[in-house]
This record gives structure tokens, C-alpha cells and sequence, in this order.
């Protein structure tokens, strides 16, 4: 019997221990998704405040509750007068974004890709001294490099032009940097000594099997290019002058500024706000677009041994 009430305790105890592990298992898990949960509607909120925002009037802006939507629901106006205000000057600034954002981008991530590849694949000398002064020009604050950038530009004529914002967009530091790691762990030297021994040549070997495994970290550059530059303000309100060249950012800027010199007279802040809400689709769209390019990347680093 007393072996018997020894067997039952320690069952009850293994028991009581196994509910004890399960129990701190759950609550430290349902402390971490509520956490989550805080931390994305954190990120949420202004987003959904943006879309609220863009469905009220002028007027209601002022006079209601500004996370959710008034009576009077005034979306379609707000697109339209958005659309067709000052001659449709918005649609031109739209147009500018994506203009700049897909030149700079898709140049920005070549140039990346092409060094990255180089550095990763290829021994010649100066080669760390000059990857060090790159890692080094990413220590650099963007905004530090702005008036030399004026100054340099003023000096060769592209001020208010195009150009005053492509050029500077194409170099990239950090997105080199992602390439140069990305490559080495991608492409096998094995893999190159092989074309190399068919007799491809380099171009050959980069254009027709590197570039296809690359692909993952040439869209990860691409997008952080991306939004880089259809976020770029001080760089193109210093460099542009004449409002038909304007982006997104620095057009919308003034439209604010004239809203508030106008105290909200005028309908200025329901178009700055509707504007907003428009430029952030092409961004959301892309990524959504480019998504799967991202999760191939990012299993690619659990399949390798």
C-alpha cells in the first residue's frame, strides 16, 4: 500500500508539474501575441487614420473624430479634386515618382549586383581597402551628402533636371554591400569553375547562370531602392525648382504649406491627405508584386547546409 500511495503521489506531482510547465507555456506565448497585436496596431494606426481622413471633407476634419469616418462620406470628391486641382498637376508628380523610382531602382540594383558579383567572385588587388571604404560611405548620413551633391551637380548643369535625382540615386553602399554577402552564399565557386572549364566566358557566366541565381537579392535592392527614392524629399526640393519636375514628396509639401497659410480655408488639406493615402499604393502594390522573390530568398538561407 505504501508503495502504491508513493506511485499515485509521484503521478499526481508529474501531474501537477506537466499542468505547471503547460500553463507558463501558454502565458508566456499569449504575452508574446498580445505583445504582437500591440505592436501592429501601433503601425496600423496611422494608416487607418490616413484612410479616415481621406474620406471627410474639409470641414469634418476639424469637427470629428479623426479615427473614424463622418456622416458625410466625401471620398470620390476628395480623388476627383485631387486628380483635377491646378490643372492636374498631381497626376505629373505621380508620374515623376515613378519616373525617378524605377530608373533609380533598376540602375541602382544592376550597378549593386555587378560590384557585389565582383567582389564576391573575383580576387584583384586593393580589394578589401576599397570594399572597406564602402562599408564606410554607409556611415554616411543621406542628408550630409546633399549640398555637395547641389555643388556637383550645379557645377555639370543637371540642377533642376531629372538627372539631379537619378544620378545620385543609381550608387547605393549598403545595397552592394547586400549583394556582395547574398552572392557569396549563392553561387558556388565549383559552379563557375565548371562553366569556366566548358569555356563560357565571364560575361557569359554572369548574365546567363549567376544573374538567374541572384535574382532574390537584386529584388531586395531593388524595392529598398525603391522606396528610397518615391521617399526622397530634401534632395529633390534642393535640386528642383520648377514644380512640373516636382515627386510626390516635395509636391504634396507644398500643397500643405499653402493649406496652412490659408488656416484650412480651402480644400488644400483633404487634397494632401487624399494624395498621401494614393501615394502609398504603388509602394504596397510592389511589394505585394515582389513578395515571392523575398520568401525565396529567405528559404534559400535554410536550404543551404
Amino acid at each position: 500500500m505504501a508503495a502504491l500511495d508513493v506511485n499515485a503521489e509521484a503521478r499526481a506531482g508529474g501531474s501537477r508539474a506537466a499542468r505547471a510547465r503547460q500553463y507558463g507555456h501558454w502565458t508566456a506565448q499569449s504575452l508574446v501575441t498580445v505583445f504582437m497585436l500591440l505592436v501592429l496596431i501601433y503601425f496600423l494606426i496611422p494608416l487607418f487614420w490616413l484612410i479616415v481622413s481621406a474620406t471627410k471633407t474639409n470641414g469634418d476634419l476639424f469637427a470629428t473624430f479623426g479615427l473614424w469616418f463622418s456622416p458625410d462620406f466625401n471620398l470620390w470628391n476628395n480623388l476627383r479634386d485631387t486628380f483635377t486641382y491646378d490643372g492636374g498637376i498631381f497626376l505629373t508628380w505621380l508620374w515623376n515618382s515613378i519616373y525617378y523610382s524605377v530608373c533609380s531602382s533598376l540602375g541602382a540594383s544592376f550597378i549593386a549586383t555587378l560590384g557585389g558579383y565582383a567582389f564576391a567572385k573575383f580576387r584583384f588587388p586593393g580589394r578589401n581597402l576599397v570594399f572597406a571604404l564602402i562599408l564606410g560611405a554607409i556611415m554616411i548620413p543621406n542628408t550630409a551628402l546633399v549640398v555637395p551633391l547641389y555643388l556637383l551637380l550645379s557645377k555639370v548643369g543637371l540642377v533642376n533636371t531629372p538627372w539631379a535625382i537619378i544620378l545620385p540615386s543609381l550608387v547605393t553602399p549598403f545595397g552592394l554591400f547586400l549583394m556582395r554577402v547574398y552572392a557569396e552564399q549563392a553561387i558556388s565557386d565549383d559552379l563557375l569553375d565548371a562553366g569556366r572549364v566548358d569555356g563560357a566566358g565571364e560575361w557569359h557566366l554572369f548574365w546567363r547562370v549567376s544573374l538567374r541565381i541572384l535574382v532574390p537579392g537584386f529584388v531586395t535592392v531593388l524595392l529598398l531602392t525603391f522606396v528610397g527614392t518615391w521617399n526622397n524629399f530634401f534632395l529633390p526640393q534642393l535640386v528642383i525648382s520648377d514644380p512640373t519636375y516636382y515627386p510626390l514628396t516635395v509636391g504634396l509639401s507644398n500643397w500643405n504649406g499653402l493649406a496652412q497659410g490659408f488656416s484650412g480655408s480651402q480644400i488644400l488639406f483633404t487634397l494632401v491627405l487624399t494624395g498621401s493615402l494614393l501615394s502609398i499604393i504603388p509602394l504596397i502594390a510592389g511589394f505585394l508584386f515582389l513578395q515571392r522573390y523575398w520568401q525565396r530568398g529567405l528559404t534559400f538561407g535554410s536550404l543551404k547546409g
